[in-house]
């Protein structure tokens, strides 16, 4: 029967409900919602169709469009579906125990993204204030030992100061990507892919494409200070998050530590 719904089924259609809503998140702002939206509309129209009217010949020829859907949906979908992997297997969705044990492996302590927080926010707002443009990445799990080797190797510690005196106009690696391996400045003057979605707004320049790029290809943090307008942002898992205040910007690069430690 219709109505005959047991706990499976409820389940079931929460399980697909969450899948569309993620899927959306995904895609809002891009230039794939609409293909989302017509994607989903077609799915409709064919299940009315095929199992509702059971109308056979039209629900034959949609059927075949059905059966080989799947293929034409991830070659569309490639770059949505690279960052949902991302987003998936990233550090800021890793929980409880096998969370901490991920950390003892890696020698991390508690609280240790902590540390060089607020060294990254002083810094960003002082920038800020002096519209000096820079382009900060932080890695969290995928490797970027192939970005940050195109740069200058520093191995150093994170300072409000040194990050400044790197990213002034007269210095010779300010107009390159300042990469940040396990809490130290790993190397500057480094080199990001681009990023090329059509809809993002014509004011936005090279440093914001190096940030979204990056993010849809890897799980890395990256902030940027524009050089125009002061202006803070911040990318992650193909999201670009504009005009951001410190104190937003601080809550962004505290949470994913925040919610590992909640149990």
């Amino acid at each position: 029967m219709i109505f005959d719904f047991r706990i499976k089924d409820v389940i079931d259609i929460l399980i697909v409900a969450i899948l569309l809503y993620q899927t959306y998140r995904l895609l809002r702002g891009t230039s794939g919602m609409n293909v989302f939206i017509g994607v989903l509309s077609f799915i409709v129209v064919w299940f009315f169709v095929s199992f509702v009217f059971q109308m056979e010949l039209l629900g034959s020829i949609m059927n075949k469009f059905v059966s080989v859907g799947a293929i034409a949906l991830i070659v569309l979908f490639q770059e949505e579906i690279r960052r949902f992997m991302a987003a998936l297997g990233g550090r800021k969705k890793a929980k409880g125990f096998v969370g901490r044990i991920k950390k003892i492996l890696l020698g991390a302590r508690e609280g240790s993204s902590f540390d060089y927080t607020s060294e990254i926010v002083q810094a960003c707002e002082i920038l800020s204030k002096t519209k000096t443009g820079a382009l900060i990445v932080i890695q969290n799990d995928a490797d970027l030992s192939k970005y940050w080797g195109t740069g200058e190797r520093i191995e150093s510690y994170i300072k409000a100061r040194l990050i400044e005196n790197i990213f002034f106009k007269n210095s010779p690696l300010h107009d390159g990507a300042l990469i940040i391996v396990n809490n130290r400045i790993k190397a500057v003057g480094c080199i990001l892919p681009i990023a090329h979605n059509q809809d993002l707004p014509k004011h936005l320049g090279l440093r914001h494409r190096a940030a979204l790029g990056i993010s849809q290809k890897t799980d890395a943090t990256t902030i940027v200070v524009s050089e125009e307008t002061g202006r803070i942002s911040l990318s992650e898992v193909g999201e670009l998050h504009l005009n951001l205040t410190p104190e937003k910007l601080e809550l962004f690069l505290t949470k994913g530590v925040r919610d590992e430690d909640k149990k």
